[in-house]
C-alpha cells in the first residue's frame, strides 16, 4: 500500500510503501519527548519528494541512525539507518500519514533507554 506523508508544514513530503498494522514506542531520551510512533521498512520504500537540501538532520549517542527533520517546523516524518542484516531502511513516523488509523495499530514498546 502506498502512503503518502509529510512533516507538519508540508516541506518535507513523501510517499512510502507499507502495510501498516504495527508501530514501535520506543522509550530512549529522543524518542521520548518527541513521540513519535515508528514502523520500518527497507530504503527503497520511501520515495523523497523534497529536495534534500530542505531537510535537516539530528545524529546522537553512536551517530548511526539520521533523524531527518524540517527546517521549518521541526517535525521529524522519518529517520534513516541500517537494519540489523546490515541493509539500509528508514523508521517512518506513522503520525506523519494521515490515512494511517493509529488507533488500529498493535503499540510494541522498544527499552531504547537500556540499548
Amino acid at each position: 500500500m502506498l502512503h503518502t506523508g509529510s512533516c507538519h508544514c508540508g516541506k518535507i513530503s513523501f510517499e512510502v510503501e507499507g502495510d501498516f498494522k504495527d508501530a514501535i514506542d520506543c522509550n530512549c531520551s529522543y524518542c521520548r519527548r518527541r513521540g513519535s510512533l515508528l514502523a520500518f521498512v527497507g530504503k527503497d520504500a520511501l520515495h523523497l519528494k523534497t529536495d534534500p537540501a530542505d531537510i535537516e538532520t539530528y545524529r546522537f549517542n553512536t551517530m548511526k541512525i539520521a533523524h531527518n527533520f524540517c527546517k521549518v517546523c521541526g517535525v521529524e516524518p522519518y529517520g534513516e539507518g541500517t537494519a540489523p542484516n546490515g541493509k539500509p531502511m528508514i523508521a517512518v513516523n506513522l503520525r506523519c500519514l494521515p490515512d494511517v488509523d493509529l488507533e488500529k495499530l498493535t503499540i510494541n514498546k522498544w527499552n531504547g533507554a537500556e540499548h
